[in-house]
């Protein structure tokens, strides 16, 4: 049975990844790598304890010793890249623990198994790198598009990380000859997402009726995936994709800032007004939208939701699992 290495898989889109590919893949065994920091956590995937095609190790993608020694343990046969440090406002305030993480995280990660797998000459191997379409900057304009081959324009810290980790990986390729893809998606909503992200904060803040906060004028665009549609994109490109390749993964469904949080409100019953302007983020990207064609002719992927019903379903998930926030600390 082949493995699956799967870092930062206690995390939000990696929890949901594992359950979705456990469920569906059931002739491979995956392994959780995990630090377990504060938006990585077990209670995400409780329920695969037990499971005996899940194996978890905690550690840290920048930890040689251990990274080593796990990949030699299990030898996985591919390695999908989900740990990162991702909230853009702790970049801002701690932009040298980002850079540590996700660019010199994901090289070392790079490196060990380079060392690992160059002895059989990467065959049947694969590393998959999952991005972000921050890494292009801002659109500034209603009907521009980022496509896979857009200059990477990146403007906050977080979203610098993430691109030196892409170009780090696109030279482990070219340099060494290591198979390697990268994926780069819009904003992601769904269960068991950090409090810190937009769409949990809006939904914890409606159902205590809270003022909603937004950035600045609130007309701030961005584009929503639901996370298990990120996740069979994933699971296709894994075993699709062409080694070297980028895809983009985007379900063209923009809504503003604004927009979202009366969105929320709505389905709560709430008033529309329950929302307060505040200071804007230093840097903040006005538009992210991502032209997905490429996936979408190449590997036959396409979204299952659309954001009216995906948004009613993560609402209903907050509402009935008061539980899992206490658990969490959230």
């Amino acid at each position: 049975m082949k493995v699956i290495m799967v870092t930062g898989g206690a995390g939000f889109i990696g929890s949901n990844f594992l359950k979705y590919f456990i469920e569906n893949y059931k002739n491979y065994a995956v392994l959780n790598y995990d630090k377990l920091t504060y938006a990585g956590n077990k209670e995400n995937v409780r329920e695969l304890d037990g499971n005996p095609r899940y194996f978890f190790e905690q550690g840290d993608i920048c930890d040689s010793k251990q990274v080593t020694k796990v990949i030699k343990k299990y030898n996985p046969d591919y390695v999908i890249n989900f740990a990162a440090e991702s909230h853009v406002d702790r970049s801002i305030s701690t932009p040298l623990l980002f850079g540590q993480t996700n660019i010199m995280g994901t090289m070392n990660l790079l490196e060990c198994l380079k060392k690992h797998w160059e002895k059989d000459n990467y065959t049947s191997k694969r590393f998959l790198q999952i991005s972000t379409d921050e890494v292009y900057g801002s659109i500034d304009n209603n009907s521009g598009l980022f496509s896979e081959g857009s200059k990477l324009m990146p403007n906050s810290p977080y979203a610098a990380s993430k691109a030196g980790a892409d170009l780090m990986v696109r030279a482990y390729a070219r340099t060494y000859g290591v198979p390697v893809i990268i994926t780069r998606c819009c904003n992601n909503y769904g269960s068991h997402q950090d409090k810190e992200k937009f769409i949990p904060t809006c939904i914890i803040k409606a159902l205590n009726d809270e003022p909603i906060p937004i950035y600045g004028d609130g007309t701030n665009r961005r584009e929503w995936i639901h996370v298990l549609d990120h996740c069979t994109a994933v699971a296709k490109t894994l075993f699709l994709g062409k080694p070297g390749e980028v895809y983009n993964i985007g379900s063209g469904e923009e809504v503003s800032n604004t927009e979202m949080a009366g969105i929320i409100l709505r389905n709560l019953g709430k008033e529309p007004d329950a929302i307060i302007k505040v200071r804007d983020r230093p840097g903040h990207d006005w538009r992210y939208a991502l032209d997905s064609s490429k996936i979408k002719r190449c590997l036959d992927w396409s979204c299952s939701y659309r954001l009216n019903k995906g948004i009613v379903d993560t609402i209903k998930w907050y509402k009935n699992n008061l539980s899992w926030l206490e658990r969490t600390n959230l």
